[in-house]
């Protein structure tokens, strides 16, 4: 990983990760009711495309003055998301048992995360450092939540969603990662002001990929299967090692990109 980000140019990035995005949307698409090759093959090829498309899009500079749109868009998704994890907690409906909704609920997930990823890694103003500061937070806080959950967890977070994950862990996560915004932020560098609004950031990147996780789980648990796929032994498919990652990129992309001076 760290040689890919270091050594390879943004177009060779796009590729390295596009390949297992791709991955990803295959073990999508039979999470999302295709069990037949065909149109499994159909919607890898379909994600492939909106990420060429993506990649185009990040290369034209009045993309750069839509950034609000897209946080409006972004957050949309995301409440739908949200409403859906709360109604599946409440009443066990969730989301509606439609393919097309799911297929592009997928597409939703997986191409803003990987089209954030490369526009963080094209930046000029370190972005390499900027992605490697991201996947810290993350795997941070999924650390520190690991870690808490298991001395102090007592009171689930969404018990019919995911049974593994308690309010403790939460917050042994988010201080996780709060610790670890704060270290970055200084590796950047940033003035103290700047520091804080980083770490505040990285808090709100984190939340969303709690709810990215979430949002994973309970399309796996409507679907009746335990991992998204099998293709890494025993630790279940992509989706379940990038799910996080895709939901927190969008959302630290744009805080970086629109309110901190770097």
């Amino acid at each position: 990983m760290l040689g890919t980000l270091f050594f390879l140019p943004t177009a060779g990035v796009a590729v390295v990760f596009g390949a297992f995005i791709a991955l990803g949307a295959w073990e999508w698409s039979y999470l999302a009711g295709w069990s037949a090759f065909q149109p499994r093959v159909y919607y890898t090829i379909a994600t492939s495309v909106c990420m060429a498309a993506a990649y185009w899009l990040l290369s034209l500079s009045w993309v750069k003055d839509q950034m609000a749109g897209g946080a409006l868009l972004l957050l949309g998704g995301w409440c739908a998301a949200f409403y859906w994890l709360l109604d599946y907690q409440r009443r066990g409906i969730g989301i509606p048992k439609s393919r097309p909704l799911l297929c592009a609920a997928g597409l939703f997930v997986v191409v803003p995360g990987w089209a954030a990823l490369i526009g963080l890694h094209g930046r000029a103003d370190g972005g390499v450092f900027l992605v490697v500061a991201l996947m810290l937070v993350i795997w941070s806080a999924d650390i520190g939540a690991f870690f808490a959950g298991k001395r102090w967890g007592k009171h689930r977070l969404a018990d019919k969603v995911s049974p593994g994950k308690t309010w403790e862990g939460l917050w042994g996560g988010l201080a996780a990662s709060g610790a670890v915004g704060w270290l970055c932020s200084g590796w950047i560098p940033l003035r103290f002001a700047d520091r804080v609004g980083f770490m505040t950031l990285c808090l709100a990147t984190v939340l969303f990929s709690v709810l990215g996780d979430l949002f994973e789980s309970l399309v796996k648990r409507q679907a009746g299967v335990k991992d998204s796929g099998s293709l890494l032994p025993g630790h279940g498919g992509i989706l379940d090692r990038i799910d996080s990652l895709m939901a927190a990129a969008p959302v630290f992309a744009l805080g970086t990109a629109v309110g901190l001076p770097l």
